[in-house]
């Protein structure tokens, strides 16, 4: 499959480490984390090596956690020509927060990402894709914020998250605002959406991931990929008290992944999200 040039997907790594994903957040307590094996900026330099390879230039939504730990890392991906984007502070999901605790989350993201890279921060992905029906508030709080545009919706069901109503490409969420959502994408079959990104992309053929891809760009749209650098990571500790179903979902073909994003990557015309969108 020969890349289309006529337009610019978007590329994206949300930078969090093995500890911090969403299907552990019962078992590993955020109390801990500062003592466990933190692998996230080898893994990250890992993904960084992959896309210099390719010579693409991607979007990393980061938790701001790891920016405070870790500004050089951050300063490594600003300076390969990366957009540095936040993914809040400490992976906790939207629909948890209060609209007052979401700006607190927000701007301490916001503030560790930007003094660490030198950059302004104008994306944003909720952590576990956790702006949905139930968080009407998000979006005017990101504008007023001054976010340019938020990667935050699942348009689709699903046991973790989703949106099912959501638009599929992207749309804007406010009347008086220019914030632009960027669902993640996801293929479409016999009226079914299914998802393509992190884990799916590594469950699933990659052919699945290539139908999506090609079906947004026939719709004259962008599509949007995601995967975490963790996923590159086959010999992490294993969390032996994790519900089965999460470690199935975390821990299946990690050894694979590396080898099926380097044959995305070649397939089709990657860059930064914000670049992608017109921004």
């Amino acid at each position: 499959m020969r890349p289309d040039p006529r337009i610019l997907n978007g590329m994206s790594v949300d930078v969090e480490d093995w500890f911090q994903v969403g299907a552990f957040e019962n078992v590993i307590s955020r109390d801990d984390w500062d003592h466990l094996d933190r692998r996230v900026e080898r893994n990250t330099d890992a993904v960084l090596d992959l896309f210099a390879q390719a010579g693409i230039a991607a979007t990393f939504f980061t938790l701001g956690w790891v920016a405070d730990r870790h500004p050089a890392l951050i300063r490594r991906i600003a300076a390969a020509g990366h957009e540095v984007a936040s993914h809040g502070w400490d992976h906790r999901r939207v629909f948890t927060l209060s609209p007052g605790e979401f700006v607190v989350d927000l701007r301490r993201a916001r503030e560790a990402l930007e003094q660490a890279s030198g950059q302004a921060v104008t994306g944003y992905r909720a952590p576990s894709f956790s702006i949905d029906a139930r968080t009407p508030w998000a979006h005017p709080i990101l504008a007023e914020e001054g976010y340019a545009y938020s990667s935050s919706v699942a348009p689709l069901a699903h046991d973790h998250y989703g949106w099912r109503d959501a638009p599929r490409f992207g749309f804007r969420p406010l009347n008086d605002s220019a914030l632009t959502e960027v669902p993640v994408t996801v293929a479409e079959w016999r009226g079914r959406r299914i998802a393509t990104g992190g884990g799916f992309f590594r469950l699933l053929p990659a052919k699945l991931t290539d139908i999506a891809v090609g079906q947004s760009n026939r719709a004259g749209q962008p599509a949007m990929f995601y995967f975490h650098p963790w996923e590159i990571d086959p010999t992490q500790p294993r969390v032996a008290d994790a519900p089965l179903r999460s470690k199935l979902r975390h821990y299946s073909r990690l050894g694979a992944m590396r080898g099926k994003l380097a044959g995305l990557l070649r397939r089709h015309h990657w860059g930064r999200v914000d670049r992608a969108i017109g921004l």
